[in-house]
């Protein structure tokens, strides 16, 4: 087995069992020092002793490597596939297989782990159709948010990733194409307003808006704040709306207050999807506003609000809640196929 291959899934493996960053990244740092070399040069500084002396690679990462080079599967990684083998959550397993896409991703270009082109080919790997990027706005300096000037380079690339991919389709039969698309999740900042230019939200194919600070406002001004988001024309699924965190390394966090009933209507009265966030730590809506959300008539778009490859498959948790809760398929957009979805976005065809 490619010992990088190894290092990378044994990553993935860990991300989505939600290890710790310093665990993942062991693996992913062994996996960039020798991304660079051949399968003969490591082989060769494995029998010679220098590969255990390279920066980067530790007890468990040179143990992965030698059992790939020796020609079998690592043990560490056939332990995790078998523990993969399970699903993360009983239930949902029906409309789990009727998700097309993922509307709700993070790169390293804000406060991912991971380049877009490691998101991309594990989406790939889960057999996603499309997946959105989601890097944050500029306002939120503490997660590395997008400038108008990076976010117009981060545009470029994915076109190069676009047409890297144009190019290369139809010569593996056995790898399934995934369409990538162009997001933002934007801040909806005080006053109402989206934090990014709304030239640059023009160019995108989908926009989620998200409340990310000065979540313990009264009722009243977060109701108004929230409402200014959601009647912009760019905005297109409402994220994690509660705000909540009920575990995890961040710690707790109650939810937002706020009328949902004239938030979810607007939403539906705009054509605004709500979120439900997969994260096992967010379960964002909680249960009863999904359900208030379901009596107002809103669209749906179960996402996993993924940071790493990993956590793509956190889509698992999602499925489950809205199956629990009475979800309707036809009424969550990432079960659409992606030309009905950028139909409805008004994005790219």
């Amino acid at each position: 087995m490619d010992a990088t291959a190894a290092l990378n899934e044994i990553a993935f493996w860990l991300e989505r069992e939600r290890a710790t960053t310093f665990k993942v990244q062991a693996f992913r740092k062994a996996a960039d020092v020798i991304a660079g070399l051949s399968p003969e040069e490591v082989a060769a500084r494995r029998r010679d002793g220098r590969l255990k002396g390279m920066k980067g690679i530790g007890e468990r990462t040179f143990e992965v490597i030698a059992q790939a080079v020796d020609g079998g599967i690592p043990d560490y990684l056939a332990g995790l596939r078998e523990r993969g083998a399970v699903p993360l959550v009983e239930g949902g397993r029906e409309l789990l297989a009727c998700l097309r896409g993922d509307l709700h991703v993070h790169s390293n270009w804000s406060d991912g782990g991971s380049s877009i082109e490691s998101m991309v080919e594990a989406a790939r790997t889960l057999g996603r159709e499309y997946v959105a990027l989601t890097d944050h706005s500029p306002t939120l300096k503490i997660a590395n948010g997008l400038s108008a000037e990076r976010l117009s380079e981060q545009l470029d690339l994915l076109a190069g990733i676009e047409a890297a991919q144009n190019e290369t389709a139809g010569t593996d039969a056995g790898r399934p194409e995934v369409r990538l698309l162009a997001g933002i999740e934007v801040d909806i900042l005080e006053d109402g307003k989206l934090d990014q230019t709304p030239e640059l939200l023009d160019r995108l194919d989908v926009v989620v808006a998200s409340v990310h600070s000065k979540l313990r406002s009264d009722s009243r001004t977060m109701t108004r704040r929230m409402l200014g988001g959601i009647e912009d024309p760019h905005t297109r699924v409402l994220g994690h709306c509660t705000g909540r965190l009920l575990n995890g390394s961040r710690g707790t966090r109650p939810p937002s207050e706020f009328d949902a009933k004239r938030v979810f209507a607007a939403c539906a009265e705009r054509g605004v999807a709500v979120e439900i966030n997969a994260r096992p730590e967010r379960q964002d809506p909680p249960d009863e506003l999904i359900q208030t959300a379901l009596d107002a008539g809103c669209l749906f778009s179960i996402d996993s609000d993924a940071h790493a490859p990993g956590q793509l498959d956190f889509l698992q948790y999602g499925a489950e809640r809205a199956a629990r809760n009475g979800v309707p398929p036809e009424r969550i957009i990432t079960t659409w196929p992606v030309d009905r979805l950028l139909e409805w976005t008004g994005g790219r065809k």
